[in-house]
């Protein structure tokens, strides 16, 4: 066994001659320990939240969004586009095409993004979990129906099944000027009633989304056969990053494969941003905590003065023995890592299954309790973190106090 390394393990787990010296390293294994486990906490909280948001967007967003990089809309039906049709990791496939709309409930008009859709939509996302009212349909036996968005239902104040139909207007895409004499000439008017209003929790979705067939979009937009993008459904044994690539490879540069993290990009690298400037944040107050492990080593090197004078009787040098305070430090950023992971694995499972920490009791929030995913990822960064900071912490502090006390 490495020598050094054996004297400061018994030096640190052993009984210490004076009380105040083992009370001073427990205190800088805890401060280790706390700092630590509070890492963990905070960074899976945040993955927790990216997790969150991530299941809401995906009743809404597909598995892959194939778009034009140029222009609004493509031709379908390219033969690249049969190539994708016959990839046997594709289970589904939806055509859809939105763009603005003005939409007119009797004496109430609001703005919004019409997206039509494909008769299938519903296989492609579990969009009947987040209905609030009604039943989510696109067509009935007589006329198309809609679904709206929460947020855009109660700017109009209407609900499902509303006797009277939506009033949808569209600008004419062909009309050069606007006839001044008769504005309403130059835009396109479609109807669709009211089937059901949706609920995703996302501003984005709720305040400004309806969702309509897609044969109403192209007719309103004047949109013969066109799409404005290709939603994808995979298998489940599917390899997501590798279909993602082969369908961009077949594609070429005229469009653009995004998975659900990419469709969403700001709203993940804003968390994501959050996330790491937190970790930044805690891995100062690590840097804070390990100049504890100082003033243990510092107590340690005068209460052992004896102990140095035997080595050194016994042919031990001055590295030898600077070897073992640096190893004294080590141990203890060691031991306060895996003890605060460990404690911080305990409590986010805790949370995770329990829910002991609630968000708030007004009932305004998605969840009720903290959401929690601890990321190995995380764990791994976190560890070299914690064991970095003790080993930058400690080397120059211990060649100094060698060169005063041994």
């Amino acid at each position: 066994m490495n020598l050094p390394f054996y004297i400061a393990r018994r030096y640190l787990f052993s009984k210490k001659s004076h009380n105040a010296i083992h009370l001073i390293s427990l205190v800088a294994i805890c401060g280790v320990t706390i700092a630590t486990l509070a890492t963990v906490c905070t960074l899976s909280v945040f993955n927790g939240f990216r997790g969150l948001v991530s299941d809401m967007f995906s009743s809404f967003d597909p598995e892959l969004k194939i778009t034009a990089v140029r222009g609004k809309v493509f031709d379908p039906s390219d033969t690249v586009f049969l190539k994708i049709r016959s990839l046997p990791a594709i289970d589904l496939i939806t055509e859809t095409i939105e763009d603005n709309v003005l939409i007119r409930y009797r004496d109430r008009q609001v703005p919004a993004i019409l997206k039509g859709v494909s008769d299938n939509f519903d296989g492609m996302v579990p969009i009947g979990q987040v209905i609030f009212d009604g039943q989510f349909q696109l067509r009935n036996e007589t006329s198309a129906l809609c679904n709206l968005g929460i947020g855009v239902a109660g700017l109009l104040g209407i609900n499902a099944n509303y006797i009277f139909p939506l009033e949808i207007y569209a600008p004419k895409r062909n009309a050069k000027t606007v006839n001044l004499s008769n504005p309403m000439a130059s835009f396109n008017r479609e109807y669709a009633y009211i089937s059901s209003i949706f609920k995703i929790d996302q501003p984005a979705y709720d305040e400004n989304y309806i969702i309509v067939p897609i044969e109403l979009a192209r007719t309103l937009f004047d949109y013969p056969t066109e799409a404005g993008a290709w939603e994808l459904k995979l298998n489940k044994e599917a390899d997501l990053p590798a279909v993602q690539k082969k369908i961009q490879h077949l594609l070429g540069e005229e469009y653009v494969v995004k998975n659900r993290y990419e469709q969403q990009e700001s709203a993940f690298r804003m968390i994501n941003i959050e996330k790491w400037v937190t970790f930044l944040m805690l891995c100062f107050i690590l840097t804070i905590t390990a100049f504890n492990i100082i003033g243990s080593l510092s107590m340690l090197m005068v209460d052992k003065q004896k102990d140095i004078q035997t080595l050194r009787n016994l042919g031990a040098g001055n590295r030898l023995i600077s070897r073992i305070f640096l190893f004294e430090g080590w141990l203890i950023s060691a031991a306060g890592a895996a003890m605060g992971i460990v404690l911080g694995l305990l409590l986010c499972f805790g949370q995770q299954y329990f829910g002991w920490i609630k968000l708030g009791s007004s009932g305004t929030f998605v969840v009720e309790a903290y959401p929690v995913q601890v990321n190995p990822t995380d764990l791994a960064l976190i560890l070299i973190a914690v064991l970095t900071i003790g080993f930058l912490a400690v080397i120059y502090p211990v060649r100094y106090l060698s060169r005063k006390w041994l």
